[in-house]
């Protein structure tokens, strides 16, 4: 494992990458023919794709299908999620560090509304037992896919924060009815539900602790420091009159393979960049495991495969960024693996399946 190896930013030269197939199996300890499984098995999908694979901190290998570029950028929708977590966990770092005053002061535990004002009357009294813990986890109780609501969808007239709050419905085309967010469909930490409106939650929090925008701090503290040239972060509420404009916590981030792959290897390197702790150890630790029994496969905003379900037949280690669209970041510190992919489709496949087949061709130490 090398442990001492971070690239360049792309402007000034990027990843070290292999040549020859020689190099790959001898330097990347893989096998390039059992690799090129992998590379058909996303080629096979009619969508415009970029792959990267990051061993030993080396790129072995990158695709490119349908007229996608080194440099394109994609919409990674809910891999954005991870980022969010990301944000936070800096946030609870600088915390125990002291940095925020004693009324900022936050943590895992700590109640949430009171640092949403936006949310306030609350729609449902039993908003007031959520804590960061339960938005991280997708435990708030805060409807999400369970019922119904993917996303946050909006007429014309009706911003996505208030939406998110429960001041007004959500709504799509595919949608005949509103649906709401006002009502609790479960007491805070007693159910797992997917929740975008949740996540909103914590763009509006982190504003209101922290003065500033989720995005302003990780471009600050991560993105500038490894190397990110040419992410792009979508705010909400830019319209005249609604909630914000604040960070999109859920999606919007926009980010080619290479550059996706180098926040997956911040990660892998356990928030490490050059020596520099960005990311404190413990998140990332506490973050890329199971972080409630209701749904053993998620973490505090990263998928996970703590109890080997989610990848079964992966190392147990591995967690994963995931978004709409197949687009995906996994990491698997055992492996020293980094498989990053960005795309515009398709809309579902077997999940694991091409990091399966990019472990399988991992040669034997």
């Amino acid at each position: 494992m090398t442990t001492d190896y971070y690239p360049l930013p792309e402007s000034k030269g990027g990843w070290r990458w292999l040549k020859s197939p020689e190099e790959v199996r001898e330097l990347g300890g893989i096998d390039p023919a059992k690799l090129h499984l992998a590379c058909e098995y996303n080629a096979r999908f009619d969508a415009s794709a970029g792959v990267v694979v990051i061993r030993n901190g080396y790129l072995v290998a990158e695709w490119y299908e349908n007229s996608a570029l080194t440099t394109t950028r994609y919409d990674i929708w809910s891999c954005t999620k991870s980022f969010t977590g990301t944000a936070y966990g800096i946030l609870f770092e600088d915390c125990r560090q002291g940095k925020l005053p004693p009324e900022k002061t936050v943590d895992l535990d700590t109640l949430a509304y009171p640092f949403i004002p936006e949310g306030h009357p609350l729609s449902d009294p039993r908003k007031e037992r959520i804590r960061f813990r339960h938005l991280l986890s997708m435990t708030s109780g805060i409807p999400g896919e369970k019922s119904g609501i993917a996303a946050i969808p909006t007429e014309t007239g009706i911003g996505p924060f208030e939406a998110a709050l429960g001041r007004y419905p959500t709504k799509a085309r595919r949608w005949p009815e509103g649906r709401w967010t006002d009502k609790l469909s479960a007491e805070p930490g007693t159910r797992w539900d997917y929740s975008d409106p949740a996540m909103a939650h914590l763009a509006l929090a982190f504003h209101h602790i922290t003065g500033r925008e989720m995005s302003d701090v990780l471009q600050e503290r991560v993105f500038g420091p490894i190397g990110l040239e040419s992410l792009v972060w979508d705010m909400q509420g830019v319209v005249g009159g609604f909630i914000g404009p604040h960070t999109n916590a859920h999606t919007g981030i926009h980010v080619c393979a290479r550059e996706l792959a180098r926040f997956a290897y911040l990660m892998l390197r356990k928030g490490v960049w050059n020596g520099q702790q960005l990311v404190a150890p413990w998140w990332v630790e506490l973050s890329t495991r199971s972080s409630q029994p209701h749904n053993p496969n998620y973490g505090f905003t990263w998928w996970v495969n703590t109890a080997g379900t989610q990848w079964p037949g992966v190392p147990r280690d591995a967690f994963a960024a995931q978004g709409y669209m197949c687009n995906r970041c996994y990491v698997v510190p055992s492996l020293d693996l980094v498989v990053a992919r960005v795309a515009s489709g398709p809309g579902e496949w077997s999940e694991g399946i091409l990091l399966q087949k990019v472990a399988d061709a991992i040669v034997a130490s």
